[in-house]
């Protein structure tokens, strides 16, 4: 699931020469690897143990004509060449039968992935030549492991994950699990799919709350009910009421940019109704708010603006530059500087950010430093991958644990 956001690709993940995969005499034995593993391929590093050499391969299709090229597009590392404008190191060498590619990465990397077969012209790196390339890249063929949905129309993307990458294993339905169910409402004129867990009743006892930004892709693409419910399952969460709040393109970037008037929305109307319609809880310090990119600068924001209905922000990959990408300025990175001047708000942090995100990484450091010295209850992590649900997934169960779990 490729998208716009830029990230950092360390200079010791580049790709390793394409000459090395054109070695006469070994085109034979390379497909049937390919053919008995699937793809891509991972090798030890002869430098480092603590790095693979990873192979992407595209094979020609018979009966079609041989592609001009072909262009790997592993998420935030080839967006880094891109934005640079030069995507040569990520086009695949030629080799009899097909194409390949090899990367030096680190062995707990983690990244969506999608390739471009090319006819004619390299594509160009300006935003309009990119939109077309995501619109028509597809996922590997030949690998092996589940895929993440495409959005707005696209492919689905393939996804890497190297043998340290961090385990996942509460993202995919286990059909042993007691499953929960989503129903579609509205409330306070926003569209909002609540997941609720298995043998949910309407009586009782309040049930802990997660709101969840960015609803319509978490529901609608990436059933993330099946991570509630396995989590559940697993007597890690409690049973909890999900909103899954819909933020459409059309109103994301007003919702998602500090702004106390939806914050507002969700703490005064939003909640109460699914208080009262769903058993949800009033306590903030059983409510979570989570987001991802623009959302994760809201989930934070929201405990800084509302923390006694927000006790808990949960942010993966926060936009912590806003309102100004440009470092070090008196426009930037506005909400960690109120956090560093204001009264210390009576909520929790889990934030975490990639470490190919090279937009991202040092204001999300900048804000970990401030949390800390001003003494919040704060759990921040790294994880080597980037802008990408790929990683956030497996991210956004662990901080439901740490928030939400026995010992949150």
């Amino acid at each position: 699931m490729q998208n716009e956001q830029p990230g950092l690709a360390a200079r010791s993940e580049q790709p390793a020469p394409a000459a090395q995969h054109e070695q006469p005499g070994t085109d034979d034995a390379f497909w049937a690897r390919v053919a008995a593993e699937g793809a891509p391929l991972v090798d030890p590093d002869p430098e480092d143990p603590a790095y693979r050499q990873v192979t992407f391969v595209l094979r020609d299709e018979p009966g079609e004509q041989p592609y001009d090229g072909v262009l790997a597009l592993v998420h935030t590392v080839t967006d880094k060449d891109r934005h640079a404008g030069d995507l040569t190191p990520h086009l695949m060498g030629r080799r009899a039968g097909g194409w390949s590619r090899t990367y030096r990465l680190r062995a707990d990397h983690r990244a969506s992935y999608q390739l471009y077969p090319v006819r004619g012209a390299v594509p160009g790196t300006r935003r309009a030549d990119w939109l077309k390339v995501l619109d028509d890249a597809r996922p590997d063929p030949l690998d092996r492991g589940p895929r993440l949905p495409g959005r707005d129309g696209r492919h689905p993307s393939s996804v890497l994950a190297l043998p340290e990458a961090p385990a996942q294993p509460y993202a995919a339905r286990r059909p042993e699990v007691p499953r929960g169910r989503t129903v579609r409402a509205e409330a306070a004129g926003r569209t909002i799919d609540v997941h609720l867990p298995a043998g949910h009743r309407p009586d009782g006892d309040p049930y802990p709350v997660l709101v969840l930004l960015d609803g319509d892709v978490w529901g609608g693409q990436l059933s993330v009910g099946d991570t509630l419910d396995n989590l559940t399952a697993a007597g890690l969460i409690p049973p909890t009421v999900a909103l899954l709040v819909h933020t459409p393109p059309r109103t994301r970037p007003d919702d998602l940019s500090c702004n106390p008037d939806f914050v507002d929305l969700l703490a005064d109307r939003v909640l109460p109704w699914a208080g009262a319609e769903y058993r949800a809880t009033a306590d903030p310090a059983r409510t979570v708010i989570a987001g991802q990119s623009a959302g994760g600068l809201t989930a934070a924001f929201a405990a800084f603006h509302r923390p006694a209905r927000f006790g808990n922000a949960l942010s993966q990959s926060g936009s912590f530059w806003w309102p100004d990408p440009t470092e070090h300025n008196d426009g930037s990175e506005w909400l960690t500087r109120q956090l560093a001047s204001a009264e210390r708000r009576d909520a929790r942090f889990w934030v975490e950010a990639g470490l190919q995100e090279w937009l991202l990484l040092p204001q999300n450091r900048n804000l970990r430093d401030v949390l800390l010295d001003r003494g919040y209850d704060l759990a921040y992590r790294e994880f080597n991958g980037g802008h990408d649900y790929a990683c956030w997934r497996g991210g956004l169960a662990d901080g439901l644990v740490h928030l939400l779990g026995p010992c949150g």
